[in-house]
């Protein structure tokens, strides 16, 4: 029977990568790039192949091999795996560049920041405290070659064949015999009397010395050339000039130069520094410290190396927001630091950690986490965005605060084109109607109008046909005037989804009647949209083959493309509304109005404007009709009223009660209740008659605005809308010829029909006491 020994290197769980040695410290060691078998990590493996009549050497090698193996700090080389034979020495650390190489790739690739200098000096300093005063033990190497970088830039004290005990312990320093590395050592070691008195870091400063001349000032040619600062930055000179006196006792030690360079003004003294500093001690930090550490990271990123946000700082920005409760002040250096990253990293790091933070309650990160969105959306599939994302951004379109609604809203533009079918002809399109029709700010309605003609070609034929007219419709009977002006807008941008018997008796009409609106801005668009139409229309006429070409998206499937020419047409100048509702909750950012008046639209002089009344800021939906004006339109309408009695009212105004309910909202100091400027008396009648839940029927996008008799005041420190350039030409001197045109008139003016067992007031009406439940009552 035969028995095969086992090869110790063949089992070893690393292995070399094929490619010639990168270099290593100053003797027999070979650095070789390595990796993991198991899962290929990358590592770093010292190789020490044992000679004949080498007894010498071989021993130093094996005490180095002990030492890293035995000494543990952040800023000494970090020891994985090892494997001693009769043949070789093998060391795994961690994946590392040594010193010399990485700063001629970083000359190359730019320079190397005295930031990025300051802190690996620091690393080293620190390594050589922790040897001598810890752990009374002399290094005997400091020099370039025994210095190597990981992958965050991290500086590492290596080297450690000729360490030995500062207390006498296993005899004195034991003998290099290399040139290269006995240039370094300090004059008084030529001295064997004996009689020059200095302390046991002496030698190793005088070497640090050495070191800090080499980074800056390249290879040290001879020991007296470090009389010559050179390129030594001049917050640092005085400080080496201490390292490479001629007195060995007046040498600081370690602890003491670190503390000197830390001074206000000195080398060491820096934003980069600090920011290392606070991240090893982040575990033992106050939370209120974190709070603000993490605040203020943002601005200092940018003029930080990439390696060390990619490998120091997202780590600990992950940490802090899975286990330290650090909240939304991480996602914005978060996010600074994702931009440093590959989209398979990306993918793997960020992406489930924005994931988890959309389900969160906290106002201020949900916020956060809109207003950021651009950032990292191109990264979010279509199956996470639909199952784990917008579930849980819809309840921002049912939130207290306009601030979460609006940027809910803002939101949709970059998530429709993911968006499945049901979740954005079905779902979407039910909290639009729902905003434009019922929020009490009108910042929000404009904004939900602009938003529905961005994302119009998304949508399907089927929905297009039966939502866009309607929502524009409605959009210019607002009495926010940019609302009316966002309709305006809305028609132009999505023209080409719309058939031309459509334009010439269903958006034509509407825009007509704008041309004689009190606000200018919104007879300059309507007037600009007439004209777009009627060209479009007159081209058809002349030459009614046309009418396939013109109406070929009309029926299409939906496609990112189609509206592209409109919008560009239109310039959808209104964006800039989109900053409105924050300018208005800005305004009081302490209290919340407690009475909202809508204020009048301009009437002629001489005729006296009716006494304000206080009526809710969004109108409610009106539950009549005018009697003898637009006929065919009350036809038309007939046929949606009847189909009231099957539809589902009120489900989404249980949804918010108990939204309200059951989410504890933490406003986590960024987003002020008191900003709420909805108030219960002003809000839209809440009953079964009115409320609105199902958009489906054409019904619930084409009831008209009623409109009050007065308007709400514009909340101080807001301008007018008529003050706002809305992408119309620039406002001249000369007097405006509609300015004396009366006011629309109130619908307290019309005649009205009522529905029986209804109240004429309130619009909502009560049920008959005979009526089946869950029907209403036809018209007569």
């Amino acid at each position: 029977m035969w028995f095969f020994a086992r090869d110790p290197v063949r089992d070893f769980p690393f292995e070399l990568i094929p490619e010639p040695p990168e270099g290593g410290p100053p003797g027999p060691w070979a650095l070789h790039r390595g990796r993991k078998k198991a899962t290929g990590c990358l590592v770093s493996i010292f190789v020490y192949d044992v000679k004949p009549g080498a007894e010498e050497q071989t021993q130093v090698a094996k005490a180095a091999f002990k030492r890293l193996k035995t000494l543990r700090h952040p800023n000494i080389l970090a020891y994985i795996d090892g494997l001693e034979t009769e043949k070789c020495l093998h060391v795994v650390t961690e994946a590392v560049t040594p010193l010399g190489i990485y700063l001629k790739a970083r000359v190359e690739a730019g320079g190397l920041k005295e930031l990025e200098i300051s802190w690996g000096l620091h690393q080293i300093v620190k390594a050589l405290s922790f040897l001598v005063n810890d752990c009374s033990l002399i290094h005997n190497n400091v020099c370039m070659a025994a210095v190597f970088v990981d992958r965050a830039g991290e500086w590492k004290l290596g080297g450690l064949d000729y360490m030995y005990s500062a207390q006498g312990n296993g005899g004195g320093p034991p003998r290099k015999g290399i040139p290269e590395l006995e240039q370094y050592d300090p004059p008084e070691l030529a001295d064997s009397s004996g009689r020059v008195v200095r302390e046991k870091w002496s030698a190793d400063m005088w070497r640090l010395g050495c070191l800090i001349w080499e980074v800056f000032n390249g290879p040290l040619p001879r020991a007296a050339a470090l009389r010559n600062p050179g390129k030594i930055p001049k917050s640092l000179v005085p400080h080496y000039c201490e390292l490479v006196g001629a007195n060995p006792k007046v040498r600081p030690n370690p602890a003491r130069f670190l503390q000197n360079c830390r001074a206000p003004g000195g080398f060491m003294s820096n934003r980069f520094v600090e920011t290392n500093l606070f991240l090893e001690e982040i575990q033992i930090k106050e939370p209120a410290e974190k709070q603000k550490f993490f605040q203020e990271l943002s601005k200092s990123l940018d003029a930080f190396p990439e390696d060390f946000c990619r490998h120091k700082v997202l780590p600990q920005l992950l940490t802090a927001f899975e286990f330290g409760n650090a909240g939304a002040v991480v996602l914005t250096p978060l996010f600074k630091v994702g931009k440093f990253l590959s989209a398979e990293e990306y993918q793997q790091k960020i992406i489930p950690v924005v994931v988890k933070m959309f389900s969160s309650t906290d106002r201020a990160m949900r916020i956060r986490l809109l207003q950021q969105m651009e950032q990292f959306i191109q990264y979010l599939d279509e199956p996470t965005v639909n199952t784990q994302i917008f579930p849980h951004v819809v309840h921002g379109f049912l939130d207290t605060n306009p601030a979460i609604r609006e940027q809910t809203v803002k939101s949709m533009l970059l998530l429709a084109p993911k968006l499945n079918e049901a979740n954005l002809n079905v779902e979407l399109m039910k909290h639009f109607a729902r905003l434009q029709a019922k929020d009490e700010q009108g910042p929000i309605r404009c904004n939900t109008t602009v938003c529905l003609g961005k994302i119009g070609s998304y949508l399907s034929a089927s929905t297009r046909h039966r939502v866009l007219t309607s929502a524009f419709s409605r959009a210019t009977k607002d009495p926010f005037a940019p609302s009316r002006v966002a309709g305006v807008l809305g028609f132009a941008a999505t023209h080409n989804l719309y058939s031309m018997n459509d334009c010439a008796h269903k958006i034509l009409p509407v825009l007509c009647g704008l041309t004689v609106d009190p606000e200018k801005s919104v007879r300059d668009q309507a007037f600009k949209a007439i004209r777009s139409f009627l060209s479009k229309l007159e081209s058809v006429s002349e030459d009614p083959t046309q009418l396939e070409e013109v109406e070929k998206d009309v029926h299409a499937a939906s496609s990112p493309g189609m509206g592209g020419a409109a919008a560009s047409w239109a310039g959808w100048a209104v964006t800039g509304v989109s900053s409105l509702t924050s300018k208005l909750i800005r305004v009081h950012p302490t209290t919340a109005p407690t009475e909202t008046n809508i204020p009048q639209r301009p009437t002629p002089e001489g005729v006296p404007a009716p006494a304000p009344t206080p009526v809710p800021a969004t109108p409610t939906t009106s539950g009549h009709w005018e009697t003898q004006e637009e006929d065919k339109d009350t036809a038309e309408d007939s046929s949606a009223a009847d189909r009231w009695d099957d539809e589902d009212w009120g489900s989404l105004e249980e949804a918010e009660s108990v939204l309200a309910q059951q989410d504890d909202w933490s406003t986590g100091g960024q987003v002020s209740r008191a900003s709420q400027v909805s108030n219960s008396d002003h809000k839209p009648s809440k009953s079964p008659e009115s409320d609105w839940s199902s958009w489906e029927a054409e019904g619930s996008w084409e009831q008209g605005w009623q409109e009050p008799s007065s308007q709400e005041p514009p909340l101080e420190g807001t301008r007018l809308a008529s003050e706002y350039n809305w992408g119309g030409p620039e406002s001249s001197d000369k007097g405006d010829p509609f300015a004396t045109l009366s006011a629309r008139p109130s619908t307290q003016d019309r005649p009205r029909l009522s529905w029986p067992g209804r109240s004429a007031r309130s619009g909502g009406g009560r049920w008959k006491p005979n009526a089946p439940r869950g029907r209403r009552p036809r018209a007569p």
